[in-house]
């Protein structure tokens, strides 16, 4: 009798089972956060629905409002939509460049695979994934609300949501795919002399093209009342460009506005359009940047610095050998301080410069400060009609809350993660002298400190173009740094109460249930704040004014910002004294 057949079953790709593992990894951490705090995991679906429900309604109301214009509102509707999407591909872009340059050459999964039995191409393949997931899913997050709420607005058929969130998945894979070419070109490169200069001198004309674009002539009086479509013309005119016709984002945005109002040819062809570059860019990622990973892999590990090629460089690594050179900036400043002790310098020395070893850390705050740029030097035109103190009012809190949510997101990015950024080295510090609710303390007081620079400049600048007096800027002033010290306070100490130490990458850091958690607590006290003061307020209130009632605000805010700002520091600091190694 004849033996039957032994069937053999395949190997799975090495991909599939890297993606496999991950997934599975991020379920059970996603089940284990809930079994740990059920009414933690439960305050945060509640954030994320109220986050959706409002930000629909706003968009709702904002779309009926603009459309409400006689024979103006489809118009400004759609150009809206095409800037909304012309920005947010160059945003992904920044963002896939920083985040795929972290997770190619900086993350320690990537080391281990590298001296594992698995292709160069695969690895780029799996980190690929991951960073266009990691910088895209904010993105989707945003726009969710906002296509449901112009479908809305639009009457469209149900069929326009599904397709929609098609030709979002493709859209989001251009600035991947371009995003991580950019990331190989930088590492490979990044050394070269003339590579460098020339990246300087285009980000510089990039930045004076910009500038000269963006100046706006603002519209006269007479013009104002006797010609509105001149005046809108305009406005709309330097806004152009977002609909220049080989831009991902005008295929996207013209197959939506197409498929909403029933064109359907048109809509296709704009989807096919993004399908083909998608399936064609894509493909050369998937099968050509293997080899250029590698060798940009090998190039950041062999070399010592980016600076190399200047002379000046060199001169400093020679008298770094013959234990012959003068010591830093930083080490000079610090000495000014003579009432810091010596260990306390040391560990604010050792913070600073690995903030500024970590290219991903300090790109992402020149990209922050530089889109708050854009918005402070724009203030001075968006309040040149204001003339109702309500409005006024109204203006000078939305710009406390930009000022203050500005400050949260600096807060939950790089002083939440401090902490589990020590990692597997912590025993080390905590062994030292100083103790590691000293180290916590000198972490808390030196990102306030730092902080308090940005934020007290950025709301006194913002407010000094909003034209307030200067009782009010005083008052914005103390306000935001009170917020300061609290918002820090609230990162220090969740960073300590939900570490994090197996994690080397940051960003990965602060999308755990922690960073999370950080993130909501922060919107939701300057929500609260901002609340609470604009309604001790007389111009908000159209009343009388009140010293009752403005001390009464003040008071609460002072409150609320002491029970978030000290409660969770003084449990993360007390959780040091238990804490094992």
């Amino acid at each position: 009798m004849a033996d039957a057949p032994v069937q053999v079953r395949a190997n799975p790709s090495p991909l599939w089972l890297l993606i496999r593992v991950n997934a599975l990894q991020v379920w059970r951490r996603l089940k284990s956060v809930r079994d740990q705090s059920r009414l933690l995991t439960a305050m945060i679906a509640c954030f994320l629905a109220g986050y959706l429900v409002l930000s629909f309604w706003l968009f709702f109301r904002g779309l009926q409002f603009v459309a409400a214009f006689p024979g103006l509102g489809i118009v400004l509707t759609e150009r809206l939509l095409y800037l909304l999407f012309a920005f947010l591909f160059v945003l992904l872009l920044l963002s896939n460049l920083i985040i795929s340059y972290t997770n190619f050459f900086r993350n320690r999964e990537t080391s281990f695979l590298m001296s594992l039995p698995v292709s160069a191409q695969t690895i780029f393949r799996w980190k690929f994934i991951e960073s266009t997931l990691l910088a895209s899913w904010a993105f989707v997050f945003l726009v969710a609300p906002l296509l449901a709420a112009f479908g809305l607005t639009r009457g469209v058929p149900w069929h326009f949501y599904p397709v929609t969130l098609i030709l979002i998945a493709l859209f989001i894979m251009l600035p991947g795919v371009a995003g991580s070419w950019c990331a190989l070109t930088l590492a490979r490169y990044l050394d070269r002399r003339a590579f460098q200069v020339a990246a300087l001198t285009l980000a510089i004309g990039l930045l004076c093209l910009v500038a000269f674009w963006w100046k706006t002539q603002p519209p006269t009086d007479d013009l104002l009342e006797t010609r509105v479509l001149a005046v809108l013309d305009q406005l709309l005119q330097k806004t152009q460009f977002a609909q220049f016709p080989f831009l991902p984002s005008y295929w996207l945005s013209s197959s939506v506005l197409q498929w909403a109002d029933g064109v359907l040819n048109g809509a296709v062809f704009f989807g096919l359009v993004l399908l083909s570059n998608v399936l064609f860019f894509g493909t050369l990622a998937f099968t050509r940047l293997g080899g250029l990973y590698y060798h940009a892999a090998s190039r950041v590990q062999s070399r010592a610095s980016v600076w190399g090629q200047w002379e000046w460089f060199r001169a400093r690594g020679r008298r770094q050998k013959a234990f012959d050179y003068p010591e830093g900036v930083a080490e000079r400043m610090l000495k000014l301080a003579s009432w810091l002790s010596v260990d306390t310098r040391a560990l604010l020395i050792k913070d600073a410069r690995m903030f500024w070893r970590d290219t991903a850390q300090w790109g992402q705050s020149v990209l922050l400060f530089g889109l708050l740029g854009v918005y402070v030097i724009n203030l001075r035109h968006f309040t040149s009609q204001l003339t109702n103190p309500f409005w006024i009012q109204l203006v000078s809190y939305l710009n406390l809350g930009a000022c203050s949510l500005n400050l949260a997101t600096l807060t939950t990015r790089f002083v939440y993660p401090q902490f589990s950024l020590e990692g597997r080295r912590l025993w080390i510090i905590g062994l030292a002298p100083m103790g590691l609710a000293r180290v916590v303390k000198v972490k808390y007081w030196l990102a306030s400190c730092s902080s308090l620079v940005v934020t007290l400049s950025l709301i006194v600048l913002s407010s000094y173009l909003l034209k307030m007096s200067w009782d009010r800027v005083a008052f914005f002033g103390a306000v935001i740094a009170v917020m300061t010290f609290t918002l820090n306070g609230l990162a220090a100490g969740l960073g300590v109460l939900y570490p994090h130490f197996k994690e080397a990458n940051p960003t990965k850091i602060v999308s755990g249930f922690g960073g999370t958690f950080c993130l909501v607590l922060s919107f939701l006290y300057i929500l609260g704040s901002v609340l609470v003061l604009a309604f001790g307020s007389a111009e908000m209130r159209n009343q009388a004014p009140s010293q009752e009632l403005a001390l009464a605000s003040i008071c609460a805010f002072i409150g609320l910002s002491f029970l978030i700002g000290w409660l969770p520091l003084k449990l993360g600091l007390r959780q040091l004294k238990h804490f094992e190694f």
